[in-house]
């Protein structure tokens, strides 16, 4: 992990990049975005995925409307979870451009690159559903979270 600061896996600059695009992103939508990265993962991606979701409390936003990117950094492995007031509007397909774009980005090493691209496309997917409100207001942290 060249560059990198201990226990980070994004430099400052590259965090405040993707905290940008979440920032962006939550203006077009109700949907409220994070990115956790965790460094050591012994079960599955999913499972793990969903229990740090509830762990941030992320399904404590109005509307049911969280989406958590999940990255193992170290096992290249990631998981896009939404919370069911998504799941209620929304086949599994809705995620697979958002998939695509991960597995694409990763798989060439540009985190940042699809991380961003990722949270645009999610972020203009569900002000379909949701659209951004007046009175919206920010419910979660748009920090990236680390384990």
């Amino acid at each position: 992990m060249l560059g990198f600061k201990k226990h980070r896996f994004f430099t400052y600059e590259q965090e405040q990049e993707i905290i940008l695009a979440i920032r962006h992103a939550e203006r077009q939508t109700s949907g409220e975005i994070r990115v956790h990265v965790q460094h050591f993962l012994d079960g599955e991606v999913l499972a793990e995925a969903q229990k740090t979701f509830a762990r941030l409390k992320m399904h404590q936003t109005k509307d049911r409307n969280g989406v958590i990117f999940f990255l193992v950094p170290e096992k290249k492995q990631f998981a896009v979870y939404g919370d069911e007031g998504i799941h209620q509007k929304v086949t599994d397909d809705f995620w697979n451009d958002v998939k695509d774009i991960l597995s694409k980005a990763f798989q060439a090493g540009q985190y940042v690159e699809g991380l961003v691209q990722a949270i645009t496309l999610t972020g203009e997917k569900l002000k379909t559903f949701f659209p951004y409100q007046s009175n919206d207001k920010n419910e979660l942290p748009d920090e990236i979270s680390y384990d």
